[in-house]
């Protein structure tokens, strides 16, 4: 099998400019994953690791620490309002005017650095041997926002969203729900082709830890996740 990791990363963030480059524990956001998708991706027999930007200086960084830019992302493609989907196939069919094929297509945000080689290889693999699946996409139990805890409010009154009776429910006495938690998307290139999506009813869901799941969209986030990657380092948690 041959499998493309990409890894998207525009230039213009406007939550925390310069995101993708800033430095968190020691290196650049971006090399977090760059580390992550080239440990799982040597473990694959064809596998190719490439970051898709419209920034020279995110594409300096990411050569730096060994992923290739075989290409510089148009900036049609890196506008706000452009899905990852529209950026995948891009990426996808780059690769595959310059002679590459490949079976699946790795998804890989920088914004999620806690997600590691093991997770990427994991998903994949349990993807690849699972009959009947197309995609696979991370997610992670939500506890404080499950539906039977949430409410509206009309003329400033509860009216809960799903809870209408106000019963007090223990955690262990309702469903489990998950959300989708944004640090791998994987698919089969076929499949991404056609469906242009990663969600559909044949996309398996990859568990990831609560630790895991948080993105980094502002300074908030990034403070956040540097304290948590910095118990990680020294093993508080694992």
């Amino acid at each position: 099998m041959s499998v493309l990791f990409v890894i998207p990363a525009r230039g213009g963030s406007k939550g925390l400019p310069g995101k993708n480059i800033r430095e968190i524990c020691g290196k650049p956001l971006i090399v977090w994953s760059i580390e992550a998708a080239k440990s799982a991706a040597s473990r694959i027999e064809n596998a190719q690791v490439i970051v898709s930007t419209d920034s020279e200086e995110i594409a300096g960084v990411a050569r730096q620490f060994g992923a290739e830019v075989p290409f510089m992302r148009p900036s049609a493609l890196a506008q706000d309002h452009i899905g990852h989907i529209d950026v995948m196939l891009h990426a996808l069919e780059t690769m595959e005017a310059a002679g590459g094929k490949f079976d699946y297509l790795v998804m890989v945000e920088p914004t999620s650095p806690q997600r590691t080689g093991d997770d990427l290889f994991e998903a994949y693999t349990l993807l690849k041997n699972t009959d009947g699946a197309e995609s696979l996409v991370g997610l992670s139990q939500t506890d404080s926002c499950h539906p039977m805890f949430l409410t509206k409010l009309k003329n400033n009154f509860l009216d809960p969203y799903e809870n209408k009776t106000f019963t007090f429910y223990r955690r262990q006495e309702i469903d489990q729900v998950y959300f989708y938690e944004g640090s791998m998307y994987i698919s089969k290139t076929a499949s991404l082709k056609t469906r242009k999506s990663f969600y559909h009813e044949k996309t398996l869901g990859f568990k990831m830890p609560k630790w895991k799941s948080f993105e980094i969209d502002d300074i908030t986030d990034f403070l956040v996740i540097e304290s948590l990657l910095k118990a990680r380092e020294n093993g508080t948690i694992q």
